[in-house]
């Protein structure tokens, strides 16, 4: 029953924040510093997961096959490589790290 709870609280609580954003009046978010946070706070939350999933393991960081194609998907990105070629060089340098670390 705890998880139902914890279900039905959790969309109650996303429904409240979706209709908080609806209720902002329009000339707060034409304010140039709203503006810009609103721009840049997808990106660094996009980050912010990604360090998360790519070096913590529960409760502790390691450095494993997931940094290793995360490093690989980042030079693809500085050689301006198109997205799926990004995903396919980080994809292919996880598994031939986990493949060889056995």
């Amino acid at each position: 029953m705890n998880t139902w709870i914890a279900v039905l609280a959790t969309a109650v609580g996303c429904y409240a924040v979706k209709l908080a954003g609806l209720l902002v009046p329009e000339g707060v978010l034409e304010r140039p510093l709203v503006r810009r946070l609103a721009a840049l706070l997808p990106v660094a939350l996009l980050a912010a997961l990604t360090a998360q999933q790519t070096f913590a393991d529960a409760h502790t960081l390691t450095l494993d096959a997931r940094a290793a194609g995360l490093g690989a998907a980042a030079v693809a990105f500085l050689l301006r490589a198109p997205f799926l070629v990004i995903v396919g060089a980080a994809v292919v340098v996880t598994a031939g790290v986990r493949a060889l670390a056995g």
